[in-house]
């Protein structure tokens, strides 16, 4: 074997234009199968794909023998149970983000992986692995900005569709679970540790009952990141990483284009040269979910550990769980 066959359980438009588009131009990764609740939407997908099957069940899909792997955009209510199944019947599993609801939903999909040894298991938080961010981090740990110190993240779209899934509660929507949870990754990311205690504020849509808009501060031992988030704001996005000496400022931090060059500010206070102290750093035309999908493929292949452990995952969901927590009691809360 030199790649890993996928099937997709749901015809979720991010799997139908993002991740199954950048999947079939892997390295190491096919796109086999697509499965929906509907055998016509199922074929309807793949025939606009080109995926060579379609099945009308997720079931169907986990029984082919010719699958390796799974890739799960279902909605968050539906990440753990269908990873379980999927691991039941001998398939590694790319999950969306976030993982599970709650860090109790995803001590279970962890407690599951202990059942399935030689499987892989990874959550899908593809920013990670564009070289802006393997950039951002080497950075920031050469010392290059001085010492850490703050980061300021913001991300919103506008999106008032009562049907639309990230407007219900019940089925893990809200601007936190949504896009919050890039901000709490990047931070626990960058300051390679976990937040000691954190303060959010929420605003509910009298409608939907979920957080429209929510913003955080994380206090990793008296170094602050703070983030707003919104699924009703103009659609925006930026960070902002801080440290005593110098700040990179990554200008489309979460999409990131598939097709064309990405760029990142770098201000280093402590070089006189102007031309050194504030420059654009331009990075190659990446696509980061076909970076993701080779990378865990690679795990796969190699049987190494994926690249982000659901450790990770469960440490995300748990700073999430607090943070809204704290906007419910409206103090700080300890993690």
């Amino acid at each position: 074997m030199n790649t890993i066959r996928f099937g997709i359980l749901s015809t979720a438009k991010i799997g139908r234009t993002k991740v199954i588009p950048a999947m079939q131009r892997g390295q190491y990764t096919e796109v086999a199968a697509i499965a929906s609740r509907s055998e016509d939407a199922a074929r309807q997908a793949a025939d606009e794909l080109s995926i060579p099957k379609a099945y009308g069940s997720y079931e169907e899909l986990l029984a082919d023998p010719a699958i390796d792997a799974v890739y799960i955009p279902l909605p968050n209510h539906l990440h753990v149970d269908w990873a379980i199944k999927a691991m039941a019947a001998g398939k590694h599993v790319l999950c969306e983000k976030p993982v599970s609801l709650d860090s109790a939903e995803a001590n279970r999909l962890i407690d599951a992986t202990g059942r399935y040894p030689d499987l892989k298991v990874m959550e899908a938080f593809m920013y990670r692995h564009h070289p802006q961010w393997v950039e951002a981090k080497r950075l920031v740990n050469d010392g290059e900005i001085g010492e850490l110190t703050t980061i300021q993240s913001f991300f919103s779209y506008y999106n008032a569709d009562p049907d639309n899934i990230r407007n219900k509660p019940e089925a893990g929507g809200g601007a936190l679970m949504d896009i919050g949870c890039y901000p709490v990754s990047l931070s626990r990311f960058l300051f390679d540790a976990e937040p000691r205690r954190v303060l959010g504020f929420m605003d509910t849509d009298p409608e939907f009952g979920t957080d429209r808009l929510f913003s955080g501060m994380l206090d990793f031992s008296g170094r602050i990141s703070a983030f707003t988030c919104s699924t009703q704001l103009a659609a925006y996005q930026r960070v902002n990483i801080l440290g005593t000496t110098g700040r990179i400022e990554i200008l489309i931090p979460f999409n990131a284009p598939p097709d064309v060059p990405c760029r990142i500010v770098l201000q280093r206070d402590h070089i006189e040269d102007a031309d050194l102290a504030l420059k654009t750093l331009t990075f190659p035309i990446a696509d980061q979910y076909t970076l993701q999908g080779d990378l865990f493929a690679r795990a796969i292949l190699d049987n190494a550990p994926v690249p982000v452990p659901l450790t990770d995952a469960w440490a995300n969901i748990h700073a999430m769980e607090v943070l809204a927590e704290s906007a419910r009691k409206k103090q700080w809360m300890r993690c």
